[in-house]
Order: C-alpha cells, then sequence, then structure tokens
C-alpha cells in the first residue's frame, strides 16, 4: 500500500516497531520521487501514538490519507489457555492503536482546511470468528465499529472506511500448511486462492482518493469470494 501510493503521488510515512524495516521501505518509496519518512513506533502502545502523528505533521505539514494497517494474531493451545497478557497484546495492537491514532490525525484533518480519509483494515474474521482466532477476530470486529462511529465523528471532511481483508499470501502464511489452505480455497473461495499482496493497493487507492468521495463508513470485503 506504502509503495502503490507513493506511484499514485503521495509522500508517504511509514511507521512500524522495527525502524529498519520501515527505512527500507522508505528508500523504495524514495525511488519513486516521492519523500519517505521512516519511524520506529508500537501502534499498540498508546503513549507513543502522539509522537508519530507529530512528526509526520512535522515533516510533511499535513496528513491527507492514515492507513491503520497494524495486525497481529498470537497463538495459543484453546481458549482457557488465553492469558491477560496475550488478550492485551493483541487488542492493543488491532483496536486500541488504531482508535488512538484514528482519533489524533482524525481531529486534525476535520479541524484543517483539507479534510482527509481515514483507511482501517481489519479482517473477514471480525464477521466470521474462529474459536482459535478468537481475540484476534473480536479486536477486527471493533475495527468495524470504529469506522462507522468515527465517520459520523469526522464527517463531513472526513472519510472514514474499512478494508475487511481475506487471507493475503504474507510473510504472515509460513507458519500456514499452505497445502491445505489451497485445497480449501479451491473448494470454498470463489477465486480458488489466497491473495497476493499487490492485490490489496487497488481499494486502499479507491478510498484514498476523491474516486470515493460519497463514500465513508463503509466496509468493503477484499477476500476472494470467501463464502
Amino acid at each position: 500500500m506504502a509503495l502503490g501510493l507513493a506511484d499514485a503521488g503521495a509522500d508517504v510515512v511509514i511507521a512500524s516497531r522495527k525502524l529498519e524495516n520501515c527505512r527500507a521501505v522508505a528508500r523504495e518509496v524514495e525511488a519513486r520521487g516521492r519523500r519517505a519518512l521512516a519511524v520506529s513506533c508500537h501502534v499498540g502502545h498508546w503513549d507513543e501514538l502522539e509522537g508519530l502523528v507529530e512528526q509526520s505533521y512535522d515533516t510533511f505539514g499535513r496528513v491527507d490519507v492514515l492507513v491503520n494497517n497494524a495486525g497481529m494474531s498470537l497463538l495459543y493451545e484453546n481458549l482457557p489457555a488465553v492469558t491477560e497478557a496475550l488478550w492485551d497484546k493483541v487488542v492493543d495492537l488491532n483496536l486500541k492503536g488504531p482508535f488512538r491514532l484514528t482519533s489524533l490525525v482524525g481531529s486534525r484533518m476535520a479541524e484543517g482546511p483539507y479534510g482527509g480519509s481515514i483507511i482501517n483494515v481489519s479482517s473477514t474474521g471480525s464477521i466470521r470468528p474462529q474459536p482459535f482466532m478468537l481475540p484476534y477476530d473480536a479486536a477486527k470486529a471493533g475495527v468495524n465499529a470504529l469506522t462507522v462511529g468515527f465517520a459520523h465523528a469526522f464527517g463531513p471532511t472526513v472519510r472514514v472506511n474499512c478494508i475487511m481483508a481475506g487471507p493475503f499470501m504474507t510473510d504472515v502464511t509460513a507458519a500456514w500448511d499452505i497445502p491445505a489452505f489451497e485445497e480449501a480455497a479451491r473448494a470454498s473461495h470463489a477465486l480458488q486462492r489466497g491473495g497476493q499482496p499487490d492485490e490489496i493497493v487497488g481499494a486502499a487507492l479507491y478510498f484514498a482518493s476523491d474516486a470515493s468521495s460519497y463514500t465513508t463508513g463503509a466496509v468493503l470485503r477484499v477476500d476472494g469470494g470467501i463464502p
């Protein structure tokens, strides 16, 4: 998404826990002729987010688009084995962080002359929760709710929408049983496969641009046709 937005003419802030990873993406953005800012930030840590926002505004003067894409799901043996620490880690990153960032950036967008677009990323697990990833699914359901609530809070000048992503073949799939997944996808998904990372870019560009000028509070499934 960062590279897709850069190709469309955006300067980009890349924020994640590992600064060198952010810098690597920033170099790719700069190679495309756009400016980039790499920031080390844990989205699940409330007290780090104001600094991220301040650095972004100090560097670029304004923020037109916010993408809340941080996500994590931890493994556990069974539901009674879910500890408070595990629950907090998953919910802090997937729900608390997007709430805080959207509050900080959305309020500035709404108060400024330009408005803006906020793009949340949830999961099809938010509407089809599974026992083996229930804290994650619950948090992503919360992201869907935040999308609608913030759309009303920051309208009419700020649009808030959500990409509800299905299974994408990112590095998280290293822990998957790929043959079993592919068999299941062929049997149940309309497109009979997982998504490739660049296949999320079109949805992000739609929500980021004026192409979606009359769309807010929407949750768009990008899942290959999961039934």
